[in-house]
């Protein structure tokens, strides 16, 4: 017999939309630097502890921020439309995943790079981060390419969002997509 399902309280749910809520508008107003968690626990109107207990530090909170968006994504890749979700063949779905991720980074690296920094190898972690892993090994065994972990790995770590951030200070979306998918692909 399994555990039984724990519901979050009420006032514990409330106060998490209201802790992420504020913590969303203060850093796109003033940027992550420049946001302390008190800052976001006097914005919410929660006290420190409730933030701290809740989210641990600016990682957790990044995180749980993160985490709608991720499931969204995975969801398109998992029963979405193609290309990105099923229906056409590796090839198109890896370009679509790349493209898909870039767009994503675009719009939330700062929270990743946050989450990323977390602790030591906190990236490799995440569920989001093992299941863009397995999704890209999917694809790789499809595609009968050899060492599809290494290339999934290799993929993501040119993905990582300081890498992400750095290059596209330099160059589009759309050119870093075509690369990425030029090495991916290569033997």
């Amino acid at each position: 017999m399994g555990q039984p399902e724990v519901t979050e309280r009420a006032d514990a749910a409330r106060n998490r939309r209201k802790v992420l809520a504020a913590a969303r508008r203060l850093f796109t107003e003033r940027g992550e630097a420049n946001v302390s968690m008190d800052d976001i626990a006097a914005a919410a109107g929660v006290g420190k502890g409730t933030l701290y207990r809740r989210f641990g530090d600016k990682g957790g909170l990044a995180i749980a921020l993160l985490d709608e968006q991720e499931r969204r994504l995975q969801s398109e890749i998992l029963s979405g439309r193609p290309p990105l979700g099923p229906g056409v063949g590796p090839t198109m779905r890896l370009q679509a995943f790349i493209r898909a991720y870039c767009a994503f980074l675009d719009v939330n690296a700062d929270l990743v790079l946050i989450s990323e920094r977390n602790s030591v190898g906190a990236r490799f972690g995440t569920g989001s981060y093992q299941f863009w892993r397995q999704h890209l090994v999917h694809l790789f065994e499809e595609l009968k390419l050899e060492q599809p972990g290494l290339r999934a790995e290799v993929l993501l770590a040119s993905l990582s969002a300081e890498s992400y951030q750095r290059l596209a200070a330099t160059y589009s979306s759309a050119e870093l997509a075509a690369v990425l998918l030029v090495q991916a692909r290569c033997r």
